[in-house]
């Protein structure tokens, strides 16, 4: 495994709390945030980055600033978010650099896309601490990875030169037409392949999809050795997160990244209102995964 440098050690230490793991608030979605305000095609099509950019800044306000980290795309919140004061000096900024939406080929494969001009030089000029790469990866299926793979290893290789701290993460997916039940059952399998690319490639931090089961999760651990991994939400209800929580922690976890399942019912196009839910509702969602977190930290 590549070790992280000084200066990645230092990134990955302040996006870590006072006991060494991660609880990241993502807000990097577009598509899925505006799916999230409004319920139709048409009245999504009207969301405006203007209004993205004010949902991100108050879940930067109300939520993140009570997590250890914050990760948010290039498009829509900043610079304003630090510029105009919105970002605690205590929260730590990841970037994401993967588009919103992905490629697809003619026999199904998913591919990646980076947003425009976003380099880990620019992500160093938005004041990030760190960026974060998203691909699209069937370990199964080698042909499906060849575009992905190359993008993440242009990626790392950019973050590199600039001895910038990469959050590298990946999705696995269902290809058009594949039986549901069967791929259900080879997801543990299909995201310990997909750690086990990243790794071979030199990502230093992961963060992946739940891998489904206590043994994989600790599969992955054993895989990873010292690179850390955050277990991803996906848009589950909390409460299947912090099962998922649990027993990704309790077999060699390193922290969250999450989003969703904290904030999806608290976003209003009424500012007042997502004010009062990120209040009311995701904080205490956040409290009780920092509880999970402090069960089984720090280790050793």
């Amino acid at each position: 495994m590549t070790a992280m440098t000084t200066a990645e050690r230092r990134g990955y230490q302040m996006i870590c709390g006072d006991d060494g793991a991660m609880m990241v608030v993502a807000c990097d979605q577009r598509g899925g945030m505006r799916t999230v305000l409004a319920a139709t095609p048409e009245e999504q099509a009207k969301i405006g980055i203007d209004v993205l950019g004010d949902t991100k800044i108050d879940i930067g306000t109300y939520l993140a600033r009570h997590a250890t980290a914050i990760l948010v795309d290039p498009v829509c919140a900043l610079p304003a978010m630090i510029d105009q004061g919105h970002l605690h000096r205590s929260t730590a900024l990841l970037i994401g650099l993967d588009d919103s939406g992905f490629a697809t080929t003619p026999e199904g494969y998913r591919i990646s896309k980076l947003v425009p001009g976003i380099t880990a030089r620019r992500v160093r000029e938005l004041g990030g601490t760190g960026g974060k790469i998203m691909v699209y990866l069937r370990s199964d299926i080698p042909a499906a990875n060849v575009e992905n793979i190359a993008l993440l290893e242009q990626v790392i290789a950019d973050f590199a030169a600039e001895d910038l701290l990469l959050v590298v993460e990946f999705l696995t997916y269902a290809l058009p037409g594949e039986d549901k039940a069967t791929h259900a059952a080879a997801v543990p399998s299909l995201i310990e392949g997909g750690s086990r690319i990243c790794l071979d490639l030199g990502s230093k931090v992961l963060k992946i999809p739940f891998p489904g089961t206590a043994d994989a999760c600790a599969n992955i651990t054993r895989m990873a050795g010292d690179v850390p991994w955050a277990v991803l939400s996906a848009g589950v209800d909390h409460g299947t997160f912090l099962g998922q929580v649990e027993t990704a922690m309790a077999n060699g976890a390193s922290g969250v990244i999450a989003g969703r399942s904290l904030w999806k019912d608290c976003i209003s196009l009424d500012r007042a209102v997502t004010r009062d839910r990120l209040t009311n509702i995701a904080l205490p969602r956040l409290r009780e995964l920092q509880a999970v977190i402090g069960r089984h930290m720090p280790r050793g």
